[in-house]
């Protein structure tokens, strides 16, 4: 029996621990060959656990918020299985914190590595899949992000980390208008589980649900069956969409989007766009609440 990645050559960054280290699990699982990417050798162990169950693997490590190393990962993909199918944007950290004590360092750490190291591989890979798509050659590519909650919604304590996360959820929408004509899917998850990053929340999840069936609802591995359909062939119909997943929950994330609009022939007076925007927020949906408020 072959599943439904079989053959397929997936990079996923981050791949060491918590969430990307179940997303290399389950793509080999399902027959990818897994590029595990991640700074220390944790890459390798997750790399030789795949080899040890008959599946195809290799580690590669190094920072993938560094330009050239993100193009060296794309182009060792290639070298080791001779092409690539998917790159799992996964790698990612947090420096918590109130926005009126966050250090400039903690700001600049969290927007390099989640943001920048999420856009620096997919620029790679996507040359990659645009030369092939030039060649005539089939490409049918797949590119999975990794957003959340506090993103999408805000968390409080999370200035850096949600812009971060906002971030890659605009990346996400724009790659994907502008990678379609190369064959090329671009899609985001917005994940709850319990990982390294998230143990202090998860645990609070876990008192909080305490659940009767024996289901671990906050199991990092629950997540990773999304990413493994998004990273298949199966998926190209669905593209620029984000996706909530928690437990056994699967979630469309709607965005931004237009909302009612008050219209002028002329210029507005400074006196009336109190009245104006007060029905316009009467007018529309209430806004979701931000994380810990």
């Amino acid at each position: 029996m072959t599943g439904i990645c079989q053959d397929r050559v997936v990079v996923v960054t981050g791949a060491g621990r918590g969430l990307g280290r179940e997303h290399a699990l389950a793509l080999a699982a399902e027959g990818a060959r897994v590029v595990v990417n991640d700074l220390g050798d944790a890459a390798r162990s997750v790399a030789e656990e795949i080899v040890a169950g008959g599946g195809a693997a290799v580690a590669d490590l190094g920072d993938v918020s560094d330009w050239a190393y993100a193009e060296s990962l794309v182009e060792r993909a290639v070298a080791v299985f001779g092409t690539l199918d998917a790159l799992v944007n996964n790698a990612g950290v947090n420096r918590d914190r109130m926005l009126v004590s966050m250090s400039e360092d903690e700001w600049d750490v969290v927007l390099k590595v989640d943001l920048k190291g999420h856009a620096a591989p997919l620029r790679h890979a996507v040359a990659y899949w645009r030369e092939r798509s030039k060649q005539g050659r089939p490409v049918a590519a797949r590119i999975v992000n990794t957003s959340s909650g506090a993103g999408l919604l805000g968390s409080v304590g999370q200035g850096n980390y949600g812009a971060a996360k906002a971030g890659i959820a605009a990346l996400t929408v724009i790659a994907a208008a502008e990678t379609a004509r190369y064959g090329v899917t671009v899609n985001a998850i917005a994940p709850s589980a319990r990982t390294p990053m998230t143990e202090a929340v998860a645990a609070f999840a876990d008192r909080m649900r305490a659940p009767e069936s024996g289901f671990d609802a906050m199991h990092p591995g629950n997540v990773s069956p999304l990413v493994v359909w998004l990273a298949s062939a199966d998926s190209g119909d669905v593209t620029g969409r984000v996706f909530e997943a928690e437990g056994g929950t699967i979630g469309v994330a709607d965005g931004w989007r237009y909302g009612p609009r008050a219209v002028r022939d002329r210029r507005w007076r400074p006196a009336e766009i109190g009245p104006a925007v007060r029905g316009l927020l009467a007018a529309a949906p209430a806004p979701a609440p931000v994380h810990g408020t």
